[in-house]
């Protein structure tokens, strides 16, 4: 599913080194030395809904011609345009000084990444597939070689397909089954409307007529003849299922979803028996089935949607294998069904329900099936054979992250799984299923250097209001105080039942390093404790995200970790509009908050029916077209709409020009709206990248220079620097 998830434009920063210390970028207004922020003009809009009425000021910002603008965003109308190269300009003004300590962070975190690198090649028949990155390329090269050892073959390169592109991002990739064809999805502007393309692998030729207006997942016909994808309608959404000859010819339409509140994919079964067609929401979901045997049939339902009940399906060779929380199994079982009759009248009990421990997923081979588990914001992998036999893959560690890779082929006992914790880097395994062996096959270089043993990792118990206990995972040096004076970053999402992983991230070093504590608050909302801790904050209870945020703050302040107006939260993304939240809620606790791609107009953007996430995402939040409850208990915590006059801390608010899950104009207005109202005269800044989307810039080393900027920002805010500036 797409949901909101997870940055110093480089030519404006690097312009700015040449320029003294007072000096100000091109557009930005000085006052005596001091830049001076843009002032948005107010158009009031008024909007009665319910019964309600509410006053929009900053509605003008939103382009009433964004469905073409996501697609070509120099389409966006002047007056924005304007704005948000003001507040660029403003904002590389402000944080000028903050430049050598960008440039030196991008180096240390370009100097931990082995830039000539490849991944463990994947094996799948008579060829194993990987990919590498060459010295100095900001995106990776696909590749294969022989499976019993030859010459390599370059499938693409992607540095060469974004030649000339201000943004390029391969989504997709994937061989044919009979491995004569490659097809790749592109993203050139970030705005996630991808092109699909097909390599004749024989004469190395894209084949012409690329498949345009799509989503970035597609899927070849177990019999390689045909190819299969999602389409996206002018609003963003996914409306239905197209086939064709994988080697170009004529389209059909193969599935129409009326229902515009629901996601879909297109994918086939571990065994090739199938192509899978998965329809979803947060609360239900249905899959159709199209046999191998005839991949130009119609699609034939497995099981109906009913609201409240989840499920996916894999095919086991003779039978069908289903994760579901059906049965009131709120954390998920594993049920089993006959190839023939796959319904759930069928279905019988393979794994059954344990509560709190949350089945995430499962992958399956000829004899054994994997699964990833999470309880208690840890993960743990099991493997179970044919007779029923089970054992377990587990990290006896306070905070770690185990990754389960599954395999590319079926008929085998080897899978792949990753293991990392917060102070050390990944190792790739893989686990022979039957003889319970494992082969190291790769650990993460990091070329200038790093010794786990310098590290500490805590997995800490924040108590929330209500008695539940939020796990908060550290990470610090050894040789940081744990007294209150070191500068804490606090991290959290809590949405969509996403969990934060206690994963490793070398480019949190640069902070850590530096004395910084660095902490992830694993906040209901996401489903670290399991998947009622995902339904204990939504809809009337998501206010819990929030407190449970709050209390993991406080916590770390009472155990010597942090102090009150000492630290910096940043989320995204969903994650921002828990900034957006706690920076309303509880100002006093930040020296700085970072709203990246911060979903922050909660109630306007849920009202909007054009936008791309707002039916789908009824069921997360509550619908305030038609619900006046749900109406009055959004607006009771909507960030934008909650700005009021009260002393905030510094605020950095990121986005992206064609970013079509958090449109440029949430984190715009938000920053319009905290201006005025802030009474500590600490600074808010805005950063639109105007090339790119919601995943930010596309290249590596580009994206790295945006992480130093955040990163900066923290840094300036705890330091106060703009009294230096």
């Amino acid at each position: 599913m797409n949901r909101r998830d997870l940055l110093a434009t480089s030519a404006a920063a690097l312009a700015a080194t040449a320029l003294p210390a007072l000096a100000r970028p091109t557009g930005a207004s000085m006052s005596q030395g001091t830049p001076v922020p843009p002032v948005a003009k107010k158009i009031p809009v008024t909007i009665e809904q319910l019964g309600r009425v509410r006053t929009d000021d900053y509605q003008w910002m939103k382009d009433d011609n964004w469905q073409a603008v996501l697609r070509d965003p120099t389409l966006i109308k002047a007056e924005v345009k304007e704005h948000l190269d003001a507040e660029n300009a403003y904002r590389e003004a402000m944080m000028v000084s903050t430049l050598p300590l960008q440039d030196a962070m991008f180096e240390e975190m370009k100097g931990r990444i082995k830039e000539a690198d490849s991944s463990v090649p994947s094996p799948d028949g008579p060829w194993e597939y990987y990919v590498e990155y060459r010295t100095g390329d900001q995106h990776p090269r696909y590749m294969r070689q022989p499976r019993g050892g030859g010459a390599a073959q370059l499938l693409l390169d992607a540095n060469v397909l974004a030649e000339g592109k201000a943004y390029s991002e391969v989504s997709a990739a994937e061989h044919s089954p009979d491995h004569t064809l490659f097809a790749f999805s592109e993203d050139a502007q970030g705005s996630e409307v991808h092109q699909i393309f097909v390599r004749d692998l024989a004469t190395g030729e894209v084949l012409p007529d690329p498949i345009g207006s799509a989503y970035g997942g597609f899927a070849f016909s177990p019999d390689s003849r045909w190819i299969f994808w999602t389409n996206r309608d002018d609003n963003g959404r996914p409306d239905r299922i197209f086939r064709r000859p994988a080697r170009g010819g004529e389209t059909t339409l193969v599935y129409q979803e009326d229902d515009d509140g629901l996601f879909m994919s297109v994918g086939r079964t571990a065994d090739d028996a199938f192509v899978l067609i998965s329809i979803a929401n947060q609360e239900t979901s249905e899959t159709r089935i199209i046999p191998a045997a005839t991949p130009t049939a119609n699609p034939i339902l497995l099981e109906p949607r009913h609201t409240g009940r989840l499920y996916d399906a894999d095919h086991w060779g003779d039978r069908w294998v289903i994760r579901t929380n059906a049965d009131d199994s709120i954390d998920f079982k594993i049920v089993e069904a006959p190839t023939a009759t796959p319904g759930k009248a069928h279905w019988t009990d393979l794994v059954p329900h344990t509560p709190g421990r949350y089945i995430e997923g499962m992958a399956l081979v000829k004899d054994h099936i994997a699964r990833q588990e999470r309880a208690d914001a840890n993960t743990t992998i099991v493997i179970r054979d044919r007779s029923g036999t089970e054992h377990g893959i587990a990290v006896d560690e306070p905070a770690y992250s185990l990754s389960l890779g599954g395999a590319s082929e079926f008929d085998t006992t080897i899978m792949r799984y990753g293991y990392n914790s917060p102070s050390t880097p990944t190792s790739t395994y893989d686990y022979d299923l039957a003889t319970r062996e494992r082969t190291l096959r790769k650990v993460q270089e990091v070329p200038s250097g790093h010794n786990a043993g310098d590290y500490v990792v805590e997995r800490l118990n924040a108590p929330a209001p209500d008695g539940e206990l939020v796990p908060v995972t550290v990470l610090r040096r050894k040789s940081t105080p744990v007294d209150g004076t070191a500068p804490l970053l606090l991290y959290g999402y809590g949405s969509y039942g996403i969990p934060m992983a206690a994963s490793f991230s070398t480019n949190r070093l640069s902070l850590v390093d530096r004395g910084w504590i660095y902490a992830i608050a694993h906040i209901r909302g996401g489903s670290d404790k399991g998947w009622g801790w995902f339904l204990n904050a939504r809809r009337f209870t998501k206010k819990n995200t929030f407190t449970d945020f709050i209390a993991a703050a406080e916590h770390l302040i009472a155990s010597g970790h942090g102090k009150a107006g000492h630290i910096v939260a940043q989320g995204g993304s969903a994650g921002g509009l828990l900034m957006g939240a706690v920076n309303n809620m509880r100002p006093d606790l930040w020296a700085g908050v970072i709203g990246q791609v911060p979903f922050v107009d909660v109630i306007n953007t849920m009202s909007d029916t054009s936008l791309p996430l707002t039916p789908p995402e009824w069921p997360e939040w509550g619908n305030p077209i038609e619900d006046p409850e749900a109406y009055d208990y959004m607006m009771s915590y909507s960030p934008y709409d909650q700005v009021g006059p009260m002393a905030y801390p510094a605020v950095l608010a990121t986005g992206g020009l064609s970013d079509p899950r958090v449109t440029y104009w949430e984190p715009e207005k938000w920053v319009a709206k905290l201006r005025p109202a802030t009474t500590s005269g600490k600074p808010i800044l805005l950063k639109i990248n105007m090339e790119a989307g919601h995943g930010g810039s596309s290249g590596r080393f580009d994206y790295l220079k945006e992480v130093a900027h955040d990163y900066a920002f923290a840094v300036w805010a705890i330091d106060k620097g703009w009294e230096r500036s």
